[in-house]
């Protein structure tokens, strides 16, 4: 919302810096710091000369004229909300990369350290596909109960519960109607958003006999590289005391936008938003002797968990998030305990509720807020500086969760030949560099480009000039030499090749697969900082797979930029399945 002072000066000619807010979630708060900072407030999106731009929304506009730098000037400026972060944000974008991830980290080695996801993520169905909408139908029996959720939705909206076999064959009919109904299939795009079925945990933890869940954060500070941090938040309480039979969703759903609809919320309002400190003295109190519970408890185990938990939903689409320096995320994340003092992850949210309607919430979101715009401001000025990141001035509040930056391995430059599917085009090369990756062709050769001290440090400079004029010739070592070739793909199976088959004991000095360079790249001791695999996962997933080689002259091609590669491509057969 806008004041008249502010239109007043939005008249007067001005220097900036600028920012600009969209949306109500929070404004005072980011108003109040940018202000202080001694910047100016514009309310045209379509500007482009602005230093700070934060969105509750995300539009074409928002990231219209986003200056991203070039390779003598780093990133100009910070936009919230990386533009993809659906794929973590929304129900069936973190259920498809949770699955995944655990799928290829499995395949990898049955003795990786990977969380299952049974373990912290309810059992979970998409309606709108057949196969497992028809596999929940099958499987229900009561008195189970289950929630259904719409992916992309917020607040509580469109939730509801599934108690009986009667509730089952009406939601099943409604489902097929809608598949059935001709104006959808002629109008795909009016088709409501799709749905996902979970199943209720029905014995949580009660605090003095209410149902509760506690939001956390998850900041991403910087994409280039990755800076991570957690927050504590609180726990949310509802209004009625909890009964798994009642129909009020008041007594299931704990977030303040439903918990307003109830006729106690003015007189509870204040109990219904726990501090952290609140709720472990009450746990200390209650659980610690008859559950056994180390002392603590809420800041040790739990914490502890609902951090592994983050990271490994992190890990499972690093490779796949928008990475440009500039681009930051606050998420919110929900975790249930349920009466064993096992910890659940219900969801995570884009632009997280930053309403402080209560004292609870008056102390600790300011903190979140104004600690997130620190801590991304002082990475982003270090990154254009090429300053160390660490240590950081402005962490107080957050803990870091994953850097980014922490790698000492000589990373190449590589250069892609790209073979087009179409007969008798010659091969494209382009140098991958940010997120520059043509999408075009069906098969995708990797070749080294030569380094130079801008790209190699220290030693590693002065190799590089030594051998700069070498050519592919090196990468015709004998097999028991150690090849000289400084493409990607050789690098990664010298470097984790070892690695790989004694942990999955198999015979050693076999190639990896496709898919084994795609899961290795996923895992947390790659280095995130790889130019420009990790971020963009569509481009990287092409670039390890080949598929289908195109007839006639595409093969002659095919065939020449592989010798030309130095490197022997998998079988036609070794393809990686990565979609969602």
């Amino acid at each position: 919302m806008s004041h008249p002072e502010e239109k007043k000066s939005e008249e007067a000619p001005r220097l900036g810096p600028f920012f600009y807010i969209g949306g109500a979630n929070g404004v005072e708060m980011l108003n109040l710091y940018c202000r202080n900072k001694g910047w100016q407030r514009i309310h045209d999106n379509r500007r482009e000369d602005y230093i700070l731009k934060w969105c509750e929304t995300k539009f074409r506009d928002t990231y219209y004229n986003f200056r991203e730098g070039t390779e003598e000037v780093e990133g100009e400026q910070l936009l919230y909300q990386i533009p993809n972060n659906k794929i973590l944000t929304t129900k069936i974008g973190l259920l498809m990369n949770l699955r995944e991830y655990e799928r290829v980290m499995r395949k990898i080695s049955k003795n990786c350290k990977v969380l299952r996801m049974d373990e912290f993520f309810p059992e979970t169905f998409r309606l709108d596909t057949k196969d497992e909408r028809d596999i929940f139908f099958d499987i229900y029996r009561e008195p189970q109960i289950w929630i259904c959720k719409p992916t992309g939705s917020n607040q509580g909206r469109g939730i509801f519960l599934l108690k009986n076999q009667c509730e089952i064959k009406e939601l099943q009919a409604k489902l097929q109607n809608l598949e059935d109904d001709p104006i959808y299939k002629k109008l795909p795009y009016k088709i409501p958003q799709a749905r996902i079925v979970q199943r209720y945990i029905d014995r949580p933890l009660l605090l003095e006999g209410k149902k509760f869940d506690v939001r956390s954060y998850l900041l991403i500070a910087c994409t280039v590289p990755y800076m991570l941090f957690f927050g504590h938040g609180y726990a949310r309480l509802t209004c009625l005391n909890y009964n798994p039979r009642s129909d009020d969703l008041t007594a299931h759903l704990t977030n303040q936008y439903v918990q307003k609809k109830s006729p106690m919320y003015s007189t509870l309002k204040e109990e219904t938003v726990w501090q952290m400190d609140r709720f472990n003295n009450y746990v200390n109190e209650r659980f610690r002797l008859t559950k056994g519970l180390p002392k603590d408890w809420v800041f040790n185990g739990f914490t502890k968990r609902m951090k592994e938990i983050m990271l490994q939903c992190f890990l499972a689409v690093k490779s796949k998030l928008d990475c440009k320096l500039g681009y930051f995320d606050l998420i919110g994340c929900d975790f249930l305990i349920d009466e064993d003092f096992k910890v659940w992850l219900l969801e995570m949210n884009a632009n997280p509720a930053l309403h402080t309607n209560c004292s609870a919430l008056k102390n600790i979101v300011p903190t979140v807020v104004n600690e997130t715009l620190d801590l991304a401001i002082e990475i982003f000025t270090k990154c254009q500086k090429g300053q160390p990141l660490l240590p950081l001035d402005s962490l107080c509040h957050f803990v870091l969760l994953y850097n980014g930056a922490a790698s000492d391995l000589p990373l190449p430059r590589i250069q892609i030949s790209i073979v087009p599917s179409l007969m008798g085009s010659s091969p494209v090369k382009a140098v991958l560099r940010s997120s520059q990756v043509c999408a075009s062709g069906n098969q995708y050769v990797i070749k080294p480009v030569p380094a130079s001290e801008k790209h190699l440090p220290g030693a590693a400079a002065a190799a590089a000039a030594g051998k700069a004029d070498s050519g592919d010739d090196k990468a015709k070592a004998s097999a028991g030499a150690v090849s000289k070739d400084r493409s990607y793909s050789t690098w990664f199976q010298q470097t984790f090749g070892p690695k790989l088959s004694s942990a999955a004991g198999s015979e050693p000095g076999l190639p990896l697969t496709s898919s084994q360079m795609v899961s290795l790249h996923l895992q947390s001791n790659i280095p995130p900082n790889l130019p420009g695999f990790q971020e963009l996962a569509k481009p990287f997933r092409q670039l390890v797979t080949l598929g289908k080689s195109p007839p006639g002259d595409g093969k002659a091609a095919a065939s020449d930029a592989t010798r030309s590669s130095g490197e022997t491509p998998p079988e036609d057969k070794k393809v990686s399945h990565r979609g969602s």
